[in-house]
């Protein structure tokens, strides 16, 4: 059985490739493109893994980080943000599990989810 991931991504390139890698790694990928759709879709469903990008139109990534942290429907949920900016990244550390900086190549991307997977497989 797949678990459920939800790639939350505005660029349509990068949406791709995060998908094909999380697919990759044996996750069924609902690719959102932007903020209030995906806040509708994380009050409605239930992912295993949430590959967040922050700058989104719409609303932004951290108030839907936010609204993961305060469901505890998602409390289990694995969040990844995808961000160009490294000191972005540095300020979300403790807020996410993972921090992905750009350019995220698609074996990297896999390589992390395939083990993210292989562990919750073992849960």
């Amino acid at each position: 059985m797949s678990d459920l991931a939800y790639v939350i991504e505005d660029d349509e390139d990068l949406s791709t490739i995060f998908s094909e890698a999380l697919m990759a790694a044996n996750y069924e990928v609902e690719t959102i493109v932007n903020g209030l759709t995906a806040h509708q879709r994380l009050k409605e469903g239930t992912p295993h893994l949430v590959l967040l990008d922050l700058h989104l139109p719409g609303l932004s990534g951290d108030e839907l980080l936010n609204q993961i942290h305060a469901d505890k429907r998602l409390q289990k949920t694995i969040v990844v943000i995808a961000t160009a900016d490294a000191r972005l990244g540095d300020a979300y550390r403790d807020s996410a599990d993972y921090i992905l900086i750009k350019p995220i190549s698609f074996t990297q991307l896999r390589d992390l989810t395939l083990r993210l997977h292989s562990r919750h497989d073992k849960d």
